[in-house]
C-alpha cells in the first residue's frame, strides 16, 4: 500500500487524538502516505480529508475529542451509501483505511471491507461495549470524570443528610455506572441489564441511613429504564412515604470531553500503532483491541452485531461491600 486513510466515527472518545498519532507516524515510518477523513462517513462521501503528516499529528495526544471530528451520516447505512464511499476511496486513490470508533463505526468498516475496500478498526468508546477488547479508548478517562464528580456530591450528601443519585453515559451498557460505583462507594447502582424498580433504590438508600450512614448515593446508567428523571420524580411523589430527599445529578457530555489520561494515551498509542502495521501487512477486516493484557486483532465478523455485558458479580461484590 502507497495511500491509507484514518476515520473516526461516532461519540468522541478521550485518547482518539493520540490514536491517530500513533496510526500516521506509524504509516509514515514504513514511507505510506496518509490521509485524514474529517467527520466520519458522512465526510468520506463528502470526500472531506486532509494530509496528515508528522507535524499535522503534533502536540494532539494530550488533546480530547477527535482532531478529525465525527457525524453521523444515515445514508451510509444503505448499501448505495457504501457503495459510494468505497468509490470515494478509490478515486481519492486511497488504499486502506482505519476507523477508529464503536460498535456502530465498526460495523461501517466491515460494509466496506465487503465492498472490497482494506480495513482495521481500532476499538474506541467510552460506553466500553465492544466485543473483542477488554477496555476501550476513551473508558478510563470517563470514568474519573464521574468518580471526580461522585465525589464532590459525597460531600454535599454527607453536609445535608440527602440522598443523591447521579447519571452516567454509557447509552445501553452499565459498564461506566456499575464501575463508577464500585469505585465510589454507592449503596446501589442502576444499569440497564439487571431491571431495577424506583422502590428498590429507595429501599437500599433508606437501609444506609438506618445504618447510620450521613449520606446516600445511587449511581444510574443513562440507558436504564429507572432513570434519573424517573427516580427523582418517584421520591418527589412519596415524599412523606420515604421521609428523605434525593437530588439528581446527570454529568452527560461532560465525561466525554476530558484530557485523556496516561493509561488512553497508552492504549490509544498501542491500538492505533498496531492497526497501521496490521493494515499494512495485509491484515484487514479485524478490530486492534486490547485483551489478556496485549493488543490482539479480532475478526470483524466476531464482534460485529454484539455486545459485552457488565459482569453481574461486579454488581453483587458492590451491594455486598454497601452494608
Amino acid at each position: 500500500m502507497r495511500h491509507i486513510a484514518i476515520l473516526t466515527s461516532g461519540g468522541d472518545a478521550p485518547g482518539m487524538n493520540a490514536a491517530i498519532r500513533a496510526a500516521t507516524r506509524e504509516a509514515l515510518a514504513r514511507a505510506v502516505q496518509v490521509s485524514g477523513i474529517q467527520h466520519g462517513f458522512a465526510g468520506l462521501l463528502g470526500k472531506n480529508t486532509i494530509p496528515l503528516t508528522a507535524r499535522a499529528v503534533g502536540g494532539i495526544i494530550q488533546r480530547g475529542g477527535t482532531m478529525l471530528g465525527s457525524a453521523r451520516c444515515d445514508r451510509f447505512r444503505t448499501e448505495e451509501g457504501v457503495r459510494e464511499g468505497a468509490e470515494a476511496l478509490r478515486m481519492l486513490g486511497i488504499e486502506g483505511l482505519v476507523v477508529i470508533g464503536g460498535n456502530g463505526s465498526q460495523a461501517g468498516a466491515m460494509r466496506l471491507a465487503n465492498e472490497g475496500i482494506p480495513v482495521v478498526g481500532v476499538a474506541s468508546t467510552i460506553d466500553n461495549d465492544l466485543c473483542g477488547s477488554d477496555i476501550t479508548i476513551g473508558v478510563d478517562t470517563a470514568l474519573n470524570i464521574a468518580l471526580e464528580a461522585i465525589d464532590r456530591l459525597r460531600v454535599t450528601a454527607s453536609s445535608h443528610r440527602r440522598a443523591f443519585v447521579v447519571e452516567v453515559m454509557g447509552r445501553d451498557c452499565g459498564y461506566l455506572a456499575l464501575m463508577a460505583g464500585l469505585a465510589g462507594g454507592a449503596e446501589t447502582v442502576v444499569i440497564p441489564e439487571v431491571p431495577t424498580t424506583p422502590e428498590e433504590v429507595a429501599n437500599a438508600l433508606r437501609a444506609a441511613y438506618d445504618r447510620g450512614k450521613t449520606h446516600a448515593l445511587a449511581v444510574v446508567a443513562e440507558g436504564a429504564a429507572t432513570s434519573a428523571v424517573v427516580l427523582e420524580q418517584y421520591f418527589l411523589e412519596n415524599k412523606h412515604r420515604l421521609a428523605f430527599e434525593l437530588r439528581a445529578t446527570t454529568l452527560g457530555h461532560v465525561q466525554r470531553g476530558g484530557t485523556p489520561g496516561a493509561f488512553d494515551r497508552i492504549l490509544a498509542t498501542r491500538l492505533g500503532s498496531a492497526a497501521a502495521d496490521a493494515l499494512l501487512d495485509g491484515k484487514t477486516t479485524v478490530l486492534a483491541g486490547w485483551q489478556g493484557g496485549r493488543v490482539t486483532l479480532t475478526p470483524h465478523h466476531e464482534i460485529v452485531g454484539r455486545t459485552k455485558q457488565p459482569a453481574r458479580e461486579v454488581l453483587d461484590l458492590l451491594h455486598r461491600l454497601a452494608q
